[in-house]
């Protein structure tokens, strides 16, 4: 990991030390996308398993997964791994009923009432990757706000093993979930055809999940198509940032990085102190740690851009994290609270020595499907009401048109929308 001193830093150094890892071309991957998403348009379930056949190196009849496949799959799950699963389950519900929006009706006038309606989305799809690791937690943090939320049909696509099966712990992770609609399709095929629908997989109103840069393109692209479906979060490579005091753990920092870093070549992890001994420290158990790791490989390819940085302040590290934006921020901090007023980007925070990234990846509650690439700056990490639509409402009576109405006449003729005026002044006039 190479270490830096902020103030040594001009403009320019300072942007090229925070920029995120340079992927393929966007052109190159926006042409086989739209390549892709145009194949499956014409060809339907031919598309797929031309595309599956080419991509995953798996041949498949048939793309969604049977009664037998199940059965399959919870015979080969350990009891260990399916009572984790559960006990991650559980604690997502708390989490997201806890944020559950709610309906409202409130008198704005006098005759006038107003309010809100919430009404699960009709027919979602979720993408569930496995490239270089499959990942049920994804499946169940997609899974529960989906069944929360009341939606009608939710459809789940997941790229097949080499042997044509899904991976069975996704699958125990969708039957947790109440999910029986699972297909076994992959990559930016998945997402054209969840969002145009083959003779197979039924077209969706909305798309969820993490993918690489081909899924995250994919979904830009379909729901930009005429009557294309909604989208959840750009959701791309993973990536942490640390911030971390002196009395911080050396150990407990390395593994954090390296958390991150063994998620893929393209992951993004930066540590950010105001000291030098502390830096160094975490380097130092960086090298130690990492040869121990199945995903070693991996992992030093993500570390080869990783960066630590020394400030001068705590105070300038909450600026550049600020700007940087990251999906998850640790805050490897004595007095960690007192520091959450200084946030203002940041996809998921974790507060202390005892809070790993990694327990929001899986069981702490939170949902770990986050925005990265600085989406943090606006956008926010998948809840419950991502998985809703809001429908307002207002009742008018006769008073409380005599109240309103010349409001809405004055605001429609400055307007210059007559029609608009008359709506209204033909009430006021039968009112009276």
């Amino acid at each position: 990991m190479k270490i830096l001193r902020w103030s040594e830093l001009d403009e320019a150094a300072r942007k090229a030390t925070l920029r995120r890892p340079e992927r393929s071309p966007s052109t190159a991957i926006a042409d086989i996308v739209r390549r892709i998403v145009e194949q499956v348009r014409v060809d339907g379930d031919g598309a797929l398993r031309a595309l599956t056949r080419r991509y995953d190196n798996a041949e498949l009849g048939d793309f969604a997964v049977d009664a037998a496949e199940f059965a399959q799959a919870e015979r080969e799950v350990t009891p260990e791994l399916l009572a984790a699963m559960r006990d991650a389950y559980a604690r997502l519900v708390t989490w997201h009923e806890a944020g559950r929006a709610q309906e409202f009706d409130v008198e704005t006038a006098e005759g006038v009432r107003c309010g809100r309606m919430l009404r699960g989305i009709g027919r979602v799809g979720l993408y569930v990757p496995a490239g270089s690791a499959p990942l049920p937690s994804t499946a169940l943090m997609l899974g529960v706000p989906a069944r929360l939320a009341g939606c009608e049909r939710i459809v789940l696509c997941t790229p097949p093993r080499s042997d044509g099966r899904a991976d069975p712990a996704v699958l125990m992770a969708a039957r947790l979930c109440g999910i029986d609609e699972v297909f076994k399709i992959g990559g930016a095929q998945a997402i054209a055809a969840m969002a145009l629908g083959t003779e197979s997989v039924p077209v969706c109103d909305k798309l969820f999940g993490p993918g690489n840069a081909y899924v995250a393109a994919a979904k830009q692209y379909v729901s930009g198509l005429p009557q294309g479906p909604a989208i959840d979060l750009p959701a791309g490579p993973s990536e942490v940032l640390v911030i971390a005091d002196a009395g911080a753990n050396p150990r407990f920092v390395a593994a954090d990085l390296l958390s991150q870093a063994e998620h893929g070549e393209d992951s993004q992890v930066v540590l950010l102190s105001e000291s030098s001994p502390l830096l160094q420290a975490v380097a130092v158990e960086i090298e130690a740690q990492l040869p121990a790791l199945p995903r070693a490989d991996i992992a030093r390819a993500a570390l080869a851009h990783a960066r630590g940085i020394q400030v001068e302040r705590i105070e300038l590290a909450f600026d550049i994290s600020n700007a940087y934006a990251p999906e998850h921020l640790i805050l490897a901090l004595r007095q960690p609270r007192d520091w959450l007023a200084s946030i203002r980007a940041a996809g998921s925070v974790f507060l202390g020595d005892y809070a790993p990234e990694a327990l929001g990846d899986y069981c702490s509650g939170t949902n770990h499907v986050l925005p990265t690439d600085a989406a943090a700056r606006a956008w926010s990490g998948l809840g419950l009401a991502s998985f809703q639509i809001a429908i307002s409402l207002q009742e008018v009576n006769r008073s409380g048109l005599m109240r309103i109405g010349p409001c809405a006449v004055t605001l429609a003729r400055a307007e210059g929308l007559e029609a608009h005026a008359q709506a209204v002044l033909r009430r006021l006039e039968s009112a009276t």
